[in-house]
C-alpha cells in the first residue's frame, strides 16, 4: 500500500468520491436506482459527514482519490446503532487490502464515536464485499433496520462493537 493515504474527507473532495462511486456503480452495472448512486447527498458528502458522531474517510493514491467510506447514525433508528456507508473502491484499489483496513478504520471510529453497533446494506453481486464484512465480523440479518431508502440493497448485516 505504498503510496496510499486514508484520511478524512475534506470539503474539495466532494466532486472527486462522488465520480468515484457512481464510475463504481457504472462499471460494475450496478442497479442506479434505489442504491447510494441516487442519494442527493452524494454531490455533498463533506456536508453531509460533518456532524457530531458521523466521519467519512477517503482513499488517496498519489492525489488521486479512488475510494471512501464513512460511519453515520443509522437512519430512522432510535438504538445507538451507525450505518458503515458509502464503502466504494475503483477497480485500481481492489485486491490491496484497502477494503479491510477501511473496515478496520471505520469500525474503530464507530467505537470511539460510542456506537454499540454497526450496521450496513449492500447487494447481492457484491460477493467481495460481503466476504470481507464476514470477515470483519459482521453477521447477516433476515431484514432492515431504520429506513435508509436504498430499496435495491436486500442484504443486511450486523456487527457488534
Amino acid at each position: 500500500m505504498n503510496g496510499i493515504v486514508i484520511r478524512e474527507i475534506k470539503k474539495e473532495d466532494n466532486q472527486q468520491i462522488a465520480a468515484v462511486i457512481r464510475e463504481v456503480f457504472i462499471a460494475d452495472n450496478f442497479p442506479k436506482t434505489g442504491t447510494a448512486f441516487a442519494d442527493a447527498q452524494l454531490d455533498f458528502m463533506f456536508e453531509t459527514y460533518d456532524k457530531p458522531r458521523a466521519t467519512y474517510f477517503v482513499v488517496e493514491s498519489d492525489g488521486k482519490i479512488i475510494g471512501g467510506a464513512g460511519v453515520s447514525q443509522l437512519e430512522n433508528s432510535t438504538e445507538n446503532i451507525c450505518e458503515l456507508q458509502k464503502m466504494y473502491f475503483l477497480q485500481e484499489a481492489r485486491g490491496k487490502g484497502i477494503g479491510f483496513e477501511m473496515i478496520q478504520k471505520c469500525l474503530q471510529e464507530a467505537t470511539d464515536l460510542g456506537y454499540e453497533k454497526c450496521y450496513l446494506e449492500t447487494l447481492p453481486e457484491m460477493l467481495t464485499a460481503q466476504h470481507l464484512y464476514k470477515k470483519a465480523g459482521f453477521e447477516y440479518l433476515c431484514s432492515p433496520m431504520g429506513n435508509t431508502g436504498h430499496t435495491t440493497c436486500p442484504v443486511w448485516m450486523i456487527k457488534n462493537l
